[in-house]
């Protein structure tokens, strides 16, 4: 297919808006069009429909003040009505240049809707343009839900285009408006309205309900649209619009289709508009999902470190991201060593084996270990060595609001397995409690906890891992242990448990200090 340029519509400042809870305030509108239009290079953005509020008139004139400064103005485009001058005339005094004129592109909405024919709705129509004409501003016009009035009655269709193709308009712009067309019917559809009507601009406007909205986009400019228009994130009415970092990148590189779009933004203007309207990005969500660029297969990371062998055109340099190689049950041997890479630690092969030991325990109660939790998890697995005279085998610890907590657990010390219960001031004190009926039975003192710090890797989420560094004294020597665990008690029990088996040991051997 020979190359041709598509221009790309942003309508997340007025469809996008339609998503059920979300309403940006008007700097976060100012925000997202300055982003849209300066650094991703939208060709046009639609950002509100008149009559909306008094601060929605005022978001826009913010907007379109900033705009003609930059030399954009012409560039944002505002949804107006059928209603003569009302839509104009709001537009006008928010200083608005472009009115994107909504008209009904089925017979059924004409009808029922509008209570009109199509005789009067086009008089209406004719109206609202001349005198948008008279006071300036150049106008587009939405056929909406056209995708169910092409199907239903074409002559409808055909009738309004034959009296909008002379009337001084810019796009027509063709709404898939309730996401019912697959793309072979929005290929054929539009592929008949470019052919019986080839002076005309055609945009085309998907929805996602059936998640065909990608697909359809790349229907429509294999039709020959001019424009096509999309969201950040796929905001919009029910499922959502098309979503501009999908539609953009398969446009480039399935369809070799040249944009003027930076996509290295992509993620950026994602993770703004994210935090903005409080909908969150799934994490497997195509270009700009959290974990779109994460190989959790050991084998894949192996692949990679042989030959790139799990590498695609899609690239996360392109959009300014970088592979991530998850930790967990799945890892292997090269997830690790990628890992190792990123951080600039260097390990022995028998402490890589011990290290990874730990992680792919750790993989079976947290789902995902991140690169920031490495650090801990190799503290912790290279401390760990040596015979393990006492072992915990299961505990279960019951909290409530104003009650003591409560620990029941078994345990083998050397050879034998006990049992035990206590109770105490929170779920580590009860532990304490419980495991000292097993230590009590031998030689060993129990030492007197000295410092207690918790902590999790910079950058941490509620799910990171947990570092518990207990300091203790025994006979006036002090020292430290470590525990590591995804649940802050369980990284105290673990520390307490590594404290009893150096006692053990110290038996045997004088005690060394742990840091």
């Amino acid at each position: 297919m020979q190359s041709r340029t598509i221009k790309i519509v942003d309508v997340t400042l007025r469809d996008g808006e339609q998503t059920q809870g979300v309403s940006f305030s008007q700097a976060e509108k100012v925000a997202i069009a300055r982003a849209l239009l300066s650094s991703l290079k939208v060709d046009r953005i639609e950002v509100a429909s008149a009559k909306i509020s008094q601060g929605e008139q005022e978001a826009v004139s913010r907007i379109t003040k900033w705009a003609a400064d930059q030399g954009y103005l012409e560039r944002v485009e505002v949804l107006g009505f059928t209603d003569h001058m009302s839509s104009v005339d709001w537009i006008n005094s928010a200083g608005g240049k472009v009115l994107n004129l909504l008209t009904k592109g089925s017979e059924k909405h004409c009808r029922e809707q509008l209570r009109m024919s199509v005789k009067e709705h086009l008089a209406g129509v004719e109206k609202t343009i001349e005198y948008a004409q008279d006071t300036g501003l150049d106008v587009n016009v939405y056929l909406e839900d056209w995708s169910n009035g092409y199907a239903d009655n074409r002559d409808y269709v055909f009738e309004m285009m034959d009296a909008l193709k002379d009337m001084p308009i810019a796009h027509i712009m063709l709404p898939d408006t309730l996401g019912v067309m697959t793309p072979k019917e929005v290929y054929s559809s539009i592929s008949d309205m470019m052919s019986r009507y080839p002076s005309c601009q055609f945009d085309f406007h998907p929805h996602n309900d059936y998640g065909l909205s990608t697909a359809n986009a790349m229907a429509a400019a294999e039709a020959g649209v001019a424009s096509i228009h999309c969201t950040i994130n796929c905001l919009g009415e029910r499922a959502g619009n098309a979503s501009l970092a999908e539609v953009c990148t398969v446009l480039r590189d399935k369809m070799d289709i040249d944009l003027n779009i930076q996509e290295k933004d992509f993620y950026t203007i994602s993770q703004m508009i994210e935090n903005f309207s409080g909908k969150r990005v799934a994490e497997n969500a195509p270009i700009v999902g959290s974990n779109v660029f994460t190989q959790t297969a050991g084998i894949h990371a192996d692949g990679d470190q042989k030959g790139k062998l799990y590498q695609t055109c899609l690239s996360p340099d392109r959009f300014n991201r970088s592979t991530s190689y998850a930790l967990g049950k799945m890892s292997g041997k090269a997830s690790l060593q990628k890992n190792l890479e990123i951080l600039g630690i260097s390990l022995s092969e028998k402490d890589q084996v011990k290290v990874l030991e730990k992680i792919v325990g750790l993989g079976d109660s947290k789902t995902e270990i991140t690169v920031e939790d490495l650090p801990l998890i190799i503290a912790d697995a290279l401390e760990s060595g040596g015979h393990r005279y006492l072992e915990l085998l299961n505990c279960t610890i019951t909290s409530g609001l104003e009650l003591n907590s409560i620990v029941s657990l078994q345990a083998r010390l050397y050879e034998d397995t006990y049992k035990a219960t206590g109770s105490g001031n929170g779920g580590f004190d009860a532990f304490i409690n419980a495991i000292r009926e097993i230590v009590d039975r031998t030689e060993i003192v129990f030492p007197e906890l000295i410092d207690y710090q918790v902590r999790i890797p910079k950058g941490g989420t509620t799910s990171a891992l947990v570092e518990c560094i207990i300091t203790w004294e025994t006979e006036g020597q002090r020292y430290r242990t470590r525990g590591v665990d995804a649940n802050q008690v369980f990284a105290g029990i673990k520390a307490s448990i590594r404290m009893l088996n150096m006692q053990f040991r110290a038996l045997e051997k004088p005690i060394v200090e742990y840091s």
